[in-house]
């Protein structure tokens, strides 16, 4: 019996225009109505991804930042920064490489300059940024930091391949073709969920995962029952234990009607 759906947002249950799917939030409702704890597991900085949550209606801890926060509306559960020196490494190396930097601090998004990157990910995403130099932010609260290079998707491909041996000390993940993100070591999707199996009781085969990007892999890996979208990454979908539609084509509610909504006799799951 599935008691903790941990989910994805962006092409999972959000299409890429920034909407809901007709039947997700009603969907929602149901799975908590059920009993079923639902969590969104996302990249977002927390001050965007706590507004869905209220949008949805769900009252349970938001994971932010890959993985790197969790906190329900009062408190703080759970925190992984990058260090001051970390974070100064990852800058020095963006620099050399001309490629754009966000800078998430204390869940403040900065960009060292008004550019065409950070505008288009603010515009999509619909959330605000700073401008500031990197060097006149206090870096001791860095939830993460995110390249992006929308022209050469390649590039990301690239980097992602080459830079955990550069950087063993940090969680390295592509989030999107065109998104490269750097973390503490602990602030995956896998440990957010494993911390918050452990806090509830809940086991890891009562745990449905869904998601559709690389940064998914570590989100899947801790659930019981793994689901991929079906405009998932190849990548991804290599280690589901099942691949529903897309989300284009409401792939998250057929995964929780055949999962945790069905009628009758359980589902057979994944052994």
């Amino acid at each position: 019996m599935i008691k903790l759906v941990a989910t994805d947002i962006d092409g999972t249950i959000l299409i890429p225009e920034g909407e809901f799917r007709p039947g997700v939030k009603e969907c929602i409702k149901k799975l908590c109505e059920n009993g079923i704890k639902v969590v969104l597991v996302t990249g977002r900085m927390h001050a965007a991804a706590s507004l869905i949550a209220e949008d949805l209606g769900l009252e349970t801890p938001v994971v932010s930042y890959q993985g790197g926060l969790i906190k329900d509306r009062d408190n703080t559960l759970y925190e992984k920064y990058l260090t001051p020196e970390q974070t100064e490494k990852v800058i020095n190396w963006a620099k050399s490489e001309k490629i754009h930097l966000n800078l998430y601090n204390d869940d403040i998004l900065y960009s060292e300059a008004e550019c065409y990157e950070v505008k288009r990910y603010c515009n999509n995403l619909h959330t605000k940024y700073t401008c500031k130099k990197f060097c006149e932010i206090d870096k001791t609260k860095v939830n993460k930091l995110l390249a992006i290079d929308y022209e050469n998707p390649e590039r990301i491909n690239k980097y992602e391949r080459e830079l955990p041996k550069v950087f063993p000390e940090l969680y390295i993940v592509k989030s999107t073709p065109y998104f490269l993100e750097f973390s503490n070591k602990d602030a995956s999707k896998y440990c957010a969920v494993e911390f918050l199996q452990k806090l509830w009781g809940i086991k890891k085969e009562e745990t449905l995962t869904i998601g559709d990007q690389n940064n998914d892999i570590a989100l899947l890996k801790a659930g019981g029952v793994k689901i991929a979208m079906g405009n998932a990454t190849e990548e991804l979908k290599s280690i589901a234990d099942d691949i529903t539609d897309t989300v284009f084509n409401d792939g998250f509610v057929k995964a929780m009607e055949k999962y945790c909504l069905f009628c009758g006799a359980s589902p057979a799951l994944p052994d």
